[in-house]
């Protein structure tokens, strides 16, 4: 079977690992431009362009696919089935139209559940205690289409957003296989979503991870997990960001107003925030500019902190 894949992001390489190396004529490998980051905003590849390249497969950075010239050079590569996985662009109609059998998208939540850019954060700040991954045929209308396959991944209490995508990307790819084995065979009915259980969660942009000391305990604590490794949770410092990178509820009876820091008792390398509803004990930290440090470290040489009341 003859496919064109795009995908952009690290957890989008194992997808095409597993399709260039299980027999599939990979003839085009589609992802973003290189992107300007770090301090010498130096341009950076894709993590599917370095993976690409590296198995010497024909690569196609592409800011749009809607003119004539782009849609011919991806009609010329004569696709049966473009594969997405976290390309970074919604499709044109055009684009779908071209391969006989179909776009297919690894998406990674249990569709029609967190349809959107963002599923992964979505499930954690829901409180699931399951996410998964689905393959679904690629519709106009963002994550709408009928789903071939989908397989159900447990989600543990301190799984973050980084982590959690990384184990649903090998699932991805096993899925994915799975689903175009069947799909080819015809042995695949698709199966339309149940509109009555859809939710879309938009892209998380950088001012989501901003905490609000008001909110329950639980809830910050999802948000943590959520937001990590981007953008990070974070509140206020001296004036600088702080950055909450690991917490969880704390257990046993504790009294501090919203953003108040206290000492935890028996707590070595954590200290507690009041919040709206209970205390989050935080056990890891980071100020800008500084490296990530224990919160009780971080208290050591911040005089002052265990006390203080950061701001809502």
């Amino acid at each position: 079977m003859r496919i064109v894949f795009m995908g952009s992001p690290r957890f989008a390489v194992p997808s095409l690992e597993a399709l260039a190396g299980n027999g599939y004529d990979v003839a085009a490998v589609y992802t973003q431009p290189d992107r300007p980051a770090g301090r010498g905003r130096g341009l950076i590849e894709p993590a599917v362009k370095e993976a690409a390249l590296r198995m010497c497969l024909p690569v196609v950075q592409a800011a749009g696919l809607g003119s004539a010239g782009a849609l011919e050079e991806l009609r010329d590569f004569r696709p049966e089935v473009i594969v997405i996985c976290a390309f970074g662009q919604i499709l044109p109609q055009a684009v779908l139209d071209i391969p006989p059998r179909q776009c297919l998208n690894v998406h990674f939540s249990l569709l029609p559940r967190h349809r959107g850019a963002s599923p992964v954060a979505a499930a954690i700040l829901a409180g699931d205690e399951f996410t998964g991954v689905s393959i679904q045929i690629v519709r106009h209308k963002l994550d709408t289409g009928p789903v071939l396959a989908a397989a159900a991944a447990p989600i543990l209490t301190m799984d973050n957003t980084g982590a959690l995508t990384e184990k649903l990307a090998v699932i991805g790819a096993d899925l994915l296989l799975e689903a175009l084995s069947g799909w080819g065979r015809g042995e695949i009915k698709p199966r339309e979503q149940d509109e009555a259980g859809a939710s879309y969660f938009a892209q998380v942009k950088r001012e989501d991870g901003e905490i609000d000391w008001r909110l329950p305990a639980a809830a910050i604590w999802r948000r943590v997990r959520a937001f990590y490794p981007w953008p990070g949770c974070y509140t206020g410092w001296g004036r600088k960001m702080l950055k909450i990178i690991e917490a969880a509820p704390a257990a046993g009876e504790h009294q501090a107003g919203a953003g108040e820091v206290i000492a935890l008792a028996g707590g070595e390398d954590m200290v507690g925030i009041g919040t709206g509803e209970g205390v989050l004990g935080v056990s890891k930290l980071q100020l800008a500019g500084r490296t990530v440090m224990t919160a009780a470290e971080f208290a050591r040489g911040q005089r002052g902190f265990i006390g203080s009341t950061l701001p809502s």
